[in-house]
Formats: C-alpha cells, sequence, structure tokens
C-alpha cells in the first residue's frame, strides 16, 4: 500500500512517519512509494517503523 494510501486511512500515522524521517507524506512520491521502499530510501529502521505504525493504528480504534 502506498504511503499516501496509509496516511489517508490512518491520519494518526502522520506523526509516527514524521518521528522516523520519512517526511515526504506529501511528495510524489507518497502516491506509489510503499513504507519498506520508504523506508529504505531514507535509511529508517522498517521494523521499529512498522511496529510503531501499528500501534498508532491500534489505538486510535
Amino acid at each position: 500500500m502506498p504511503i499516501g494510501d496509509v496516511v489517508n486511512k490512518y491520519p494518526q500515522t502522520i506523526e509516527v512517519f514524521m518521528k522516523h524521517g520519512l517526511h515526504c507524506i506529501g511528495c510524489a512520491a507518497a502516491a506509489f512509494e510503499n513504507i519498506e521502499q520508504g523506508a529504505n530510501a531514507h535509511d529508517i529502521d522498517l521494523d521499529k517503523l512498522i511496529e510503531d505504525l501499528n500501534k498508532a493504528v491500534k489505538k486510535k480504534k
């Protein structure tokens, strides 16, 4: 799922992406780049990012 779709469906994840240094929420790449691709492009720990994203999504429910 592209990062842009994640953010649209789960707006509470924006803060998590920003905290991890993935600031491309509004850039063109967010429309087609998935979380793994974004994390790799920005040298971000994918496992920690996914863990924090899952916490944010579950907390909101």
